[in-house]
């Protein structure tokens, strides 16, 4: 079994700034920070914030199911603005999951070079025994994280830079 779903969110400053924060480490600190409420901490395991590099999230005490998770980032691509990521261990994975991955892509607005879109998606992939678990997969964190994102780019953004 099969699905995705996905969200998009509008950002007041132009793609190349947005893309700072989402191609680089920094979006790891900010999970954290901006989403304390789900996450404790996060490691880099190896890489620099290019494709390859491994993250280890850790959840928050009290967040239910497994209590972290690796991903790999597959694709960091600062042409498109495209950061792709996968599950490598925990998490879904020890749902019947069989993929589970994260995307994001920062577009630049048509005709507005002050503002972009975000859009997050997420695919997954699980076994048919599992199927019951595609009703964990939620945009929610992704949509919240992405909310939480333009906020803070919004409130940083010094056009007279």
């Amino acid at each position: 079994m099969a699905g995705g779903v996905w969200e998009e969110v509008e950002v007041k400053v132009p793609a190349s700034e947005a893309w700072k924060l989402y191609g680089s480490l920094l979006l790891a600190k900010f999970v954290v920070e901006a989403l304390s409420d789900r996450f404790s901490k996060f490691e880099v395991v190896e890489g620099d914030g290019s494709a390859g590099t491994i993250l280890h999230f850790f959840l928050a005490p009290g967040t239910a199911g497994p209590a972290s998770y690796k991903e790999k980032f597959t694709v960091v691509d600062d042409e498109r603005r495209v950061k792709e990521a996968e599950l490598v261990e925990g998490g879904f994975l020890e749902l019947g999951f069989t993929l589970y991955r994260v995307w994001v892509e920062v577009i630049e607005k048509e005709g507005k070079k002050e503002e972009c879109i975000t859009r997050g998606t997420i695919q997954y992939e699980l076994k048919e025994e599992a199927a019951a678990n595609a009703a964990l997969v939620s945009i929610e964190p992704l949509r919240a994280l992405m909310q939480a994102a333009a906020d803070y780019l919004t409130k940083n953004y010094n056009t007279n830079a």
